[in-house]
């Protein structure tokens, strides 16, 4: 027997590309696009009846599932351990270890306890988020209808016995088969509401619209064609007979064969871009200052504490244990669980808003951004095509003209597009105009694009009507003369230039233009055809909009009002972004396109981007790029997009938000995503992220000031005294009781003023303001000390006890009581108010600060009691403390800011 094997694996294929994963082989897509439909499937090593099982299998090892990257999701103990990779927590169990290995183990508990208090709170905030962010995860698609054969056609039967191939006697049958097995040749059947799930090229299409718009940003569906390409000038988005994956069918069917699949994709290549690591945003690069600026001020100062203990009071162990404890009392450990906890709790009040929050930082983005950049198509437009205008030829609203288009869209036959459903569903209609139901179709001439236009032949009222609608100069070439007034009158050829006036106008405005026109015909039988499309009238045009959404207008003019840019970046073209701008109140002098920005450096870009609030004709790179230019210029960006489209610039901006119905990838790049269409929950979400900053600040403000202040107070305290200041078990009490009375930070309120304007992470002020408060808590702690030692006699090691009890109170009362000082720029108590449960916790730790010396505890931590003549001076040092702590913050607010 002749040997077969051959010929029935001439179609085996091996990869066409040596591409990278993520990059789209252009090459072959666009080679495939400009040559016939055979020539296609043949360069693809396919057929018309799609591909044989054995070959599908063989595809699929070769090119793997077609699948786009998604973000990997981290398990929880992975989420949990990467937690003890803040250098705060690193260096907070470095000292417990130590502390342990010492053999103070009250020391190590303590320490270890508020590690764990800390890490449980932040891991439990971010697991709920992300388990709700899961949830929101929803497949494109999870199956495609495809020809798939039992055996080659054209092999003989003798091929198929001598390898076993039971023979299907029908040929190739449909399947529907999940998208994720798909392989480049295999044949695919389209129709309306389907997802392309691959870039394909259509072999067959009747009346075929695709909805695009989450590439190009393209508010109008486009139509699509099976004919080669001939425009070898075309780019591959904008080839007439190739889909893309994500995109979805809007009306009519086809059939197409697939090129590319998973990463190859125009889709994929984006998806690889927006599903690595986030960069670092000004919150992340915020915190991050902050925790090293502390931490260099610990490695710096507890080294001195040891040192000047040790050669002062000989015990070199005692002098390293408190060493270790001042350490501890210098370290912010509270922050992250303080952070997470604001964090959380905005996160909670936005999901009340049907708002969820994927990762928690991006609240505080929020109220730091001062730019958000928007894509227009689903994000500022309703993503819905409406019927806005219905004229006569000179432009004035005409009831006719919407009758005629009623009439036609009603009757035509097959799958109504986005159009025809635009005009049936028009809120306009009257009930003249709905009772075109009682006129009775007689004939349709369908419509083909070479024509661009459809015609019904309707008869009823005592009429015999041929009613034509298409592209405005397709149907111009149809007609003889026109409607005006009422009254039919010749079409002369000078008429059309004020004709084409008033179509340019209306597209001027955004609005995709459809012409009308009818005439009179006798009653016959027999079919109609294309020429009985000529001598009409023309009566007008329908003109059709993607509106703006409702809440677009107040939603801007909200966050204008609360310091927020907003800067356009859109895919589609400028004449109807420049119209939508219009609309929802943006004022639009200049704007910028992507061919016209390619030629710009990025410096030149981020200068432009400073003063223009459009960009129109995208690419997603470009939307990306116009972020980073942004960001160059000082801004902290927002972006907003729901779109493939969108990714790369959602994962560049420092918040990515997300809207309504987004494709998968989109919510995956996004930090926030909006669950309904009201685009007021912006305006909120800023608001909500300035009071989760304003109160984290607090936090860092206090404690930075309070621990600048103590380490003068400790080195001056070491160097005078014969004893030291404070025992390490006391610090470290004092240091857990102050923790506590800093939980209820999240709980607290925010002043108007403070939520007025953007808010930011800066240092420098941070630095600035821990300078200069910090000294003015040394000044009293020095106050306490001269009272203890020269009042009470507290200077000798008999009075070390005492001395050091005192010290304890005060400073524990102290640092309780200035966070209502700068809780606030107003006056504390009369002018703002602190929370109920910041004030209730407050009162607690007070409480347990006076109450500690008298104690059971108090031989245990070392106290003893205090005389009762000590408290009269002690109330007039906090006293002083907190109005001279007030006098100073307004100062500095008014020298420096409110921040």
């Amino acid at each position: 027997m002749a040997d077969f094997r051959g010929i029935f694996f001439k179609r085996n294929v091996s990869p066409r590309s040596s591409a990278p994963p993520g990059q789209s082989d252009s090459t072959l897509l666009l080679e495939v696009a400009h040559c016939e439909s055979e020539l296609a499937l043949r360069r693809l090593d396919s057929s018309v009846e799609g591909l044989l099982d054995r070959e599908a299998e063989d595809r699929l090892g070769v090119y793997g599932a077609n699948t786009v990257a998604q973000e990997a999701r981290v398990g929880p103990l992975r989420q949990l351990l990467s937690y003890f990779k803040n250098p705060l927590n690193l260096l907070l169990i470095a000292l417990a270890v130590l502390s342990l290995y010492l053999g103070d183990r009250e020391a190590a508990t303590i320490i270890a306890l508020m590690v764990v208090i800390s890490i449980t709170l932040t891991f439990v905030q971010e697991y709920r988020s992300t388990n709700a962010a899961e949830r929101l995860r929803e497949m494109v698609s999870t199956t495609a209808t495809v020809l798939r054969k039992d055996r080659r056609s054209g092999v003989p039967d003798e091929v198929n016995r001598y390898f076993n191939i039971h023979l299907h006697p029908h040929g190739p049958q449909r399947r529907e088969v999940p998208i994720a097995e798909l392989v480049p040749g295999d044949v695919i059947q389209l129709s309306a509401g389907d997802m392309i799930p691959a870039d394909v090229r259509l072999l067959t299409a009747k009346d075929l619209f695709i909805n695009q718009s989450s590439l190009t940003g393209e508010a109008l569906p486009v139509e699509k064609f099976f004919a080669a390409e001939t425009d070898t000038t075309r780019a591959p988005l904008q080839l007439n007979n190739v889909c893309f994956m994500g995109t979805n069918v809007v009306s009519g069917t086809a059939t197409a064969v697939i090129v590319h699949t998973g990463a190859l994709t125009y889709f994929g290549r984006l998806a690889q871009l927006v599903t690595g690591e986030k960069n670092l945003t000004s919150f992340d690069r915020g915190i991050r200052q902050f925790t090293w600026l502390m931490i260099r001020f610990i490695f710096v100062m507890t080294p001195l504490v040891f040192l000047i203990n040790g050669f002062t009071k000989g015990d070199w162990m005692e002098a390293f244990l408190f060493a270790v404890a001042v350490a501890v009392g210098l370290t912010p450990e509270m922050l992250p669980m303080i952070v997470t906890v604001n964090l959380g709790k905005g996160a909670l009040a936005m999901s009340r808003k049907k708002v969820i929050v994927k990762r928690l930082n991006s609240i505080q983005n929020f109220g730091a951004m001062d730019v958000l950049c928007t894509d227009k198509t689903g994000t500022l437009t309703q993503d819905k095509i409406i019927l806005e205008k219905h004229v006569d030829i000179y432009g004035h609203e005409n009831e006719d003209v919407l009758e005629y288009a009623y009439l036609n869209s009603y009757h035509q036959s097959g799958l109504k597009n986005l159009l025809d459903v635009a005009v049936l569903e028009y809120a306009g209609l009257t009930e003249r105009i709905k009772a075109g139901v009682q006129y009775r179709k007689i004939d349709e001439i369908p419509f083909d694009f070479q024509r661009r236009r459809m015609s019904v032949v309707v008869e009823g009222k005592g009429r015999h009507l041929l009613i034509c609608k298409g592209a405005v100069e397709e149907v111009f070439s149809c007609c003889t003369h026109a409607e005006v007034n009422g009254s039919v009158e010749a079409l002369e050829p000078s008429y059309l230039g004020q004709l084409l006036q008033v179509t340019r106008e209306l597209n001027e405005d955004g609005f995709r233009v459809i012409a009308i026109a009818y005439k009179e015909t006798a009653s016959r039988g027999g079919a109609y055809g294309l020429k009985d499309e000529s001598d009409l009238v023309l009566v007008g045009y329908i003109a059709f909009l993607d509106p703006p959404k409702d809440s677009a207008r107040e939603a801007i003019a909200a966050l204008h009002r609360h310091g927020v840019q907003v800067k356009i970046l859109t895919g589609d073209n400028d004449v109807v972004t420049r119209k939508v701008c219009h609309e929802v109140g943006l004022k639009v002098d200049e704007i910028l396109l992507g061919s016209v920005m390619e030629t710009l450096s990025d410096e030149e870009l981020a200068e432009a981007a400073e003063r223009i609030v459009v960009f129109a004709k995208l690419s997603p790179a470009q939307k990306a790029r116009v972020i980073k230019a942004l960001h160059l210029r000082g801004h902290v960006v927002g972006f907003m997009g729901d779109g493939i489209n969108d990714g790369p610039a959602l994962k560049a901006a420092d918040v990515g938000i997300s809207v309504d119905t987004a494709v998968d990838i989109a919510k995956e790049s996004a930090d926030i995503i909006l669950l309904e269409k009201s685009l007021m929950v912006l305006e909120e979400g800023v608001i909500e992220g300035r009071k989760v900053f304003g109160n984290i600040v607090k936090y860092i403000k206090m404690g930075a000031s309070s621990n600048f202040g103590n380490m003068f107070s400790v080195l001056g305290a070491s160097a005078w005294l014969p004893f030291l200041p404070m025992q390490a078990i006391q610090v470290l009490t004092n240091n857990l009781l102050y923790d506590f009375s800093q939980t209820a930070i999240p709980t607290d309120h925010v002043d108007e003023e403070y939520i007025s304007q953007p808010r930011r992470w800066d240092i420098a002020n941070i630095t600035r303001f821990m300078l200069m408060m910090g000294p003015i808590s040394s000044i009293f702690d020095y106050l306490t000390f001269a009272l203890m030692y020269y009042v009470f006699k507290a200077n000798t090691v008999a009075g070390e006890s005492m001395f050091q009890t005192a010290w304890f109170v005060e400073s524990l009362l102290s640092q309780t009581l200035i966070i209502h000082i700068i809780r606030t720029g107003r006056i504390p108590f009369l002018q703002s108010r602190a929370s109920l449960p910041m004030t209730l916790t407050s009162l607690i730790i007070c409480s347990v600060a006076v109450w500690l010396p008298y104690s059971p505890f108090a031989h245990a931590l070392g106290f003893t009691p205090l005389p009762i003549h000590f408290w009269p001076y002690l109330v007039g040092i906090l006293a002083g403390y907190l109005t001279l702590a007030h006098v100073v913050k307004t100062w500095f607010i008014r020298r420096y800011g409110l921040n």
